[in-house]
C-alpha cells in the first residue's frame, strides 16, 4: 500500500477555521477521528489522504523538507522562510482569508518620510549624525533585506523581534518595524505609520506544494482529485444560473450577452423547445434578466451552482507544470 498523500493545515484559530470551511466547500469535509485534538486527520471519501494540523509556520518549513504534499498557509510565511520559494514550493491557489499585508513602518513623527527614497535619506542622515546605522525591528528578516536592497538602502541594521514588534520604536530598541498587519489600527495605536511605497508583500493563505515531496503517480492522482473538486467549486461561485424558456433566441443575442455580461452558454443555445441555460456573472444576473424579459423570454429563474466541472482542471494543471521544473 502507497503512503498517503498528506496536506497540512493550520492547527487553531480563525486560519483553521477558515481552511475547514474551505475544503467543505469543495466537498472535502476534514475530520479528526481521534477528537478535537487529534493533530492528525484524514478526507471523509478519501482514504489515501491525511490531514496533519499544524502551525502556519511549521506548514512552511514541512513544504521546504518535503514532509508534506499540500499545505494551507500564509504567503508571507512562504515567502520568509523558504529561501527561493518558487523554486522549491508551487503557489497553486490563493484562498481567499488570511489577508495581511507586510510593510515599513515609521513613527508618524517622521512628517518627511513618506517614501522609501525619503528613508534612504534619512537612513543616510541618521549614520552621519550618531554614528551607528539605523534599527529596523521585525520577524521579517529575509524579506526585509531583499526589499531594502531594491531600494538600494544600506544604512540599517535588523534587530530581529521576539515579541510585540509594533512596540520596538516606543520602548527604544528600534527606529523603524517591518511588520504584519491588516488593517494599520494597532501600528496607528502605536505611533507608527506606513510608508506609501513601504508595502512589501500583500498576503493571503495559498494552497501550496511542496517540489520535494514523494509524486508518485499515486499522490498525483490523488492531487488531481482535490484540485478537480477546488476548480470547480470556485468556478460555481464565479457563476449563477440563468434559465428561461426563450425559442426566440438566436446567436446574435447570445454573443450580445456574452460581450456586454461575460455570459457563458455552457450547453449551447436554446434547445428545439427553446429552453435555455447561461451561466452569469452574479453581478450582472438583474441585466441579464432584464434583457431577456424585452427580447421576449419567458420567466427567468435564478440559482446558486455547487460545482461547475470542466475538461480542464487549471489547477491541477499548474501542479503538474510546477513539479516539471
Amino acid at each position: 500500500m502507497s503512503a498517503p498523500l498528506v496536506i497540512a493545515v493550520p492547527s487553531k484559530g480563525r486560519l483553521q477555521e477558515n481552511a475547514q470551511a474551505f475544503f467543505a466547500r469543495a466537498g472535502l469535509a476534514l475530520i479528526k477521528r481521534s477528537g478535537a485534538r487529534d493533530y492528525r486527520g484524514a478526507i471523509a471519501d478519501l482514504p489515501s489522504v491525511e490531514v496533519a494540523y499544524l502551525s502556519s509556520d511549521e506548514i512552511a518549513m514541512q513544504l521546504t523538507q518535503g514532509a508534506i504534499h499540500l499545505g494551507v498557509t500564509g504567503e508571507d510565511l512562504v515567502r520568509e522562510r523558504i529561501p527561493n520559494a518558487d523554486r522549491r514550493v508551487v503557489l497553486i491557489d490563493a484562498l481567499g482569508f488570511g489577508h495581511a499585508n507586510v510593510v515599513v513602518a515609521v513613527p508618524q513623527a517622521w512628517i518627511d518620510v513618506r517614501s522609501m527614497a525619503d528613508l534612504d535619506d534619512v537612513a543616510t542622515a541618521f549614520r552621519l549624525r550618531h554614528d551607528r546605522k539605523m534599527r529596523v525591528a521585525t520577524k521579517y528578516i529575509n524579506l526585509t533585506r531583499m526589499f531594502f536592497a531594491e531600494h538600494g538602502i544600506v544604512d540599517y541594521r535588523i534587530v530581529e523581534s521576539s515579541g510585540a514588534t509594533e512596540g520596538a520604536p516606543a520602548a527604544g530598541s528600534a527606529e523603524l518595524i517591518v511588520d504584519i498587519t491588516t488593517t494599520g489600527a494597532t501600528l496607528a495605536a502605536n505611533g507608527l505609520k506606513v510608508i506609501d511605497d513601504g508595502i512589501i508583500l500583500r498576503s493571503q493563505a495559498n494552497l501550496v506544494a511542496s517540489r520535494g515531496a514523494l509524486w508518485g503517480d499515486a499522490e498525483r492522482e490523488t492531487a488531481r482529485r482535490i484540485l478537480d473538486r477546488i476548480a470547480a467549486q470556485a468556478r460555481a461561485r464565479a457563476y449563477r444560473e440563468v434559465r428561461t424558456r426563450f425559442p426566440g433566441c438566436n446567436d446574435a443575442l447570445l454573443t450580445q450577452t456574452k460581450e456586454r455580461f461575460g455570459v457563458v452558454a455552457p450547453f449551447g443555445g436554446p434547445t428545439s423547445s427553446g429552453m435555455l441555460t447561461l451561466h452569469c456573472p452574479p453581478g450582472a444576473v438583474y441585466e441579464l434578466a432584464s434583457l431577456l424579459r424585452e427580447k421576449g423570454a419567458d420567466a427567468v429563474s435564478v440559482s446558486e451552482l455547487d460545482y461547475v466541472f470542466s475538461p480542464d482542471n487549471p489547477l491541477f494543471n499548474k501542479l503538474a507544470d510546477g513539479l516539471k521544473r
